[in-house]
């Protein structure tokens, strides 16, 4: 049986990017080169004010790089950016809005309040517990159910690719082992291309099909892991009663400490 290669969604080329002020230039990454492949969930890891979220807003385009390239390869054959959702570190929820008008906000903004993408909302909202909430204010649920808002107001556009930059870091250690697993489950049932920032390394081994080790600034790869862990089911939880899980762990550390 012929094994397929994965589909190539966005490969980076040699990547570079500074960041300029009237005292100088700070650069912050240097030669990123990894590809991006569809359906993948891809940690980031790397000591703090290595270039993580750097990295991030690249490849949203929020920035351009100043050398090297991003190429794209959508899954359909079609020319075009594929769309990106970004969960930042808070939720970013509005106090003035109810959750359901917080969820459909983006819909909103983007005229697309159609009746099928508003049944997606509904849909998510019954899945994660959060369709009695609806009429309720941010202030008022707790915040893992906060986070699970979030995600629903950015999975309601459809984007192909998850930007997740460290959005579990506000939660206590065991919401953020439910949240998190949540989260992983609806990426993974969607099929969407997810990337994650983290300073966790087990959430990190626990999540990703492959993570990237940055080095100190200016960010480079210093190393990319595949993750295969002999678990059932890879949640949060399950992942790191593993056997592999130590030694992927202890691999991270050596590398980030390095």
């Amino acid at each position: 049986m012929i094994e397929t290669q994965p589909k190539v969604l966005m490969a980076l080329k040699n990547v570079s990017y500074s960041y300029h002020s009237l005292s100088g230039e700070i650069p912050a990454l240097s030669n990123i080169s990894f590809n991006i492949y569809n359906e993948e969930f891809l940690a980031i890891v790397g000591p703090s004010g290595c270039g993580k979220s750097t990295l991030l807003s690249l490849i949203a385009k929020l920035n351009e790089p100043e050398q090297g390239t991003i190429f794209v390869e959508n899954p359909d054959g079609m020319i075009r950016y594929p769309k990106v959702g970004y969960m930042l570190q808070r939720d970013h929820l509005f106090e003035w809005r109810t959750i359901y008008r917080n969820v459909t906000l983006g819909l909103e903004i983007n005229h697309q309040l159609q009746e099928e993408r508003l049944a997606y909302v509904e849909q998510l909202l019954e899945e994660y517990g959060l369709s009695s909430f609806r009429n309720k204010k941010p202030s008022e649920l707790s915040g893992g159910m906060r986070q699970r808002a979030a995600l629903i107001r950015t999975l309601a556009l459809n984007p192909d690719i998850l930007l997740l930059d460290e959005p579990f870091s506000a939660l206590d250690y065991q919401t953020r082992l439910s949240v998190s697993g949540d989260i992983c489950q609806l990426i993974r049932k969607t099929g969407k291309t997810a990337i994650l920032i983290t300073h966790d390394l087990s959430e990190a081994i626990s999540i990703a099909d492959r993570i990237i080790v940055l080095s100190k600034r200016p960010g480079t790869v210093k190393k990319i892991i595949p993750i295969s862990l002999s678990v059932a089911h890879k949640t949060p939880l399950e992942s790191r009663n593993a056997v592999e899980f130590r030694d992927y762990f202890n691999l991270l550390w050596k590398e980030i400490d390095s």
